[in-house]
């Protein structure tokens, strides 16, 4: 991983404040280095802090910038500590990453209530109120004139795609998929482009055992290329809607799935 520099930042994110949440592990951790990089500002956000200093530590050894910020998207009151103490450590947030999410395998006749209720304060809720607390900074600091305030809802195939066992986890995240076009709706005259992204299946912590399984093998032999997806597939996607040349991107889906959802 090399980082931009001012002289060479095609994406326009040299210096731009980015908070990334759940960014402890898989795609968020990725995402993270990506875009620090590109020269930004990284705030990894999650509740695990001991892995997001290890995280810290790699970027900063590549020549990255970033910052370590314990956040819990289930409260509303670490949000906000969350996105103080990253604007106080690197600036303005300009660019929002709601990466953090849980899913609930299991049976839809099976799984528990509290089970389904989590899934929907970590996915849905925390999606919204991370959204809403960046989208209020941004617009206070007069994101209508700069037109640069970006919030990117990372959701999944599972969004428009049956994915079996998973009832509640696609469920959230269609409604992140809707939650995305009513924000941007909302937001387009104050400058803020709200977009998702649905990404197909990649290995990460949260499904590399269900992956390791029979089950899940015989899932992968089943998508039209017979393999999972990298993560870098999402890499050029990612960068476009959190850049400065997708102003006139809004309330798009966009899925990245090698094909996977056909």
């Amino acid at each position: 991983m090399s980082v931009a520099g001012a002289s060479s930042d095609p994406y326009g994110l040299y210096g731009v404040g980015v908070l990334v949440t759940g960014a402890s592990s898989g795609l968020g951790a990725h995402f993270a280095k990506i875009l620090a990089a590109q020269g930004a500002k990284v705030g990894v956000a999650a509740r695990r802090r001991d892995r997001l200093g290890q995280l810290v530590d790699a970027i900063s050894a590549a020549g990255g910038h970033a910052a370590a910020l314990t956040l819990d998207v289930q409260d509303e009151g670490s949000i906000i500590a969350g996105f103080d103490a990253a604007e106080a450590a690197l600036g303005p947030i300009d660019v929002v990453v709601n990466n953090a999410g849980i899913n609930a395998r299991g049976l839809a006749t099976d799984i528990s209530a509290a089970d389904f209720d989590q899934v929907m304060a970590v996915n849905v809720r925390g999606v919204f109120l991370c959204a809403r607390e960046g989208a209020r900074r941004m617009i206070a600091r007069g994101s209508r004139r700069s037109e640069r305030g970006r919030v990117i809802n990372i959701a999944s195939i599972g969004a428009h795609t049956v994915l079996p066992g998973l009832t509640a986890y696609c469920a959230s995240k269609a409604a992140v998929a809707m939650m995305t076009r009513s924000l941007a709706r909302e937001w387009a005259r104050q400058g803020i482009s709200v977009n998702a992204l649905c990404p197909g299946y990649v290995e990460t912590e949260i499904n590399a055992s269900w992956l390791q399984e029979e089950g899940g093998q015989r899932m992968v032999q089943g998508f039209p290329r017979r393999r999972l997806m990298r993560a870098d597939a999402i890499d050029n996607s990612l960068l476009f809607l959190a850049g400065a040349h997708s102003t006139a991107t809004t309330g798009a889906i966009i899925t990245i799935d090698d094909g996977q959802s056909l």
